[in-house]
């Protein structure tokens, strides 16, 4: 079985890009999805994230505002964070893995916004990096409800640079160009890691 790692900077069309990939007979696993799921009421990180930050909290789930609130004002908060986040993530990715085994899945995708900023490039057989121009990149995060210019810098801030990514990829997926065009090339990249 094959392992996909799917990531890409903000805006760039990832999501629909994952949903292309599922539609072909992988399963995905989104990072962003499970960690959501321990926020909700009844998650598994409520209790804790109430321990050390009590104000994050409210109706027995998880405000990821202030909760990133309490992220940017100092960077230790995230370490803390990320300590039990990460593990509890990487104890689901497991479980997946499984299940998609036992499915006698061919490929499966991880669609990861951070996958090389957290070195999850190294747990995949092939990275395909999702991008667009800057300027289509910008227009669909400034489109999106509550987005300001500054938190539009801050996000990119915590992101590797496009330009890096698409270095650092094995497979290019260019969003641009509409959405049969991306399902072609989408459709292309997973024939040629199905059969390397």
């Amino acid at each position: 079985m094959k392992i996909i790692g799917l990531t890409g900077s903000i805006g760039m069309g990832k999501s629909t890009t994952a949903q292309m990939f599922a539609d072909l007979g992988c399963p995905v696993f989104d990072a962003d999805a499970a960690v959501h799921a321990m926020y909700v009421k009844g998650g598994r990180a409520v209790p804790l994230i109430r321990a050390v930050f009590p104000d994050a909290i409210e109706d027995e789930s998880v405000n990821r505002k202030r909760l990133g609130d309490h992220m940017r004002a100092d960077p230790l908060n995230l370490k803390v964070l990320e300590s039990f986040i990460h593990p509890w993530v990487g104890e689901m990715r497991a479980k997946f893995l499984a299940s998609a085994e036992a499915d006698n899945a061919k490929a499966v995708v991880f669609d990861v916004p951070l996958l090389f900023e957290t070195g999850g490039n190294n747990r995949v057989d092939a990275v395909v990096v999702v991008t667009a121009p800057a300027d289509i990149q910008r227009g669909r995060v400034m489109s999106r409800k509550g987005m300001t210019e500054a938190l539009f810098k801050m996000i990119l801030s915590k992101q590797m640079p496009d330009a890096e990514k698409r270095k650092r990829a094995d497979y290019l997926v260019y969003t641009n160009q509409g959405l049969e065009a991306a399902r072609t090339q989408v459709r292309n990249i997973l024939t040629q890691i199905l059969h390397t």
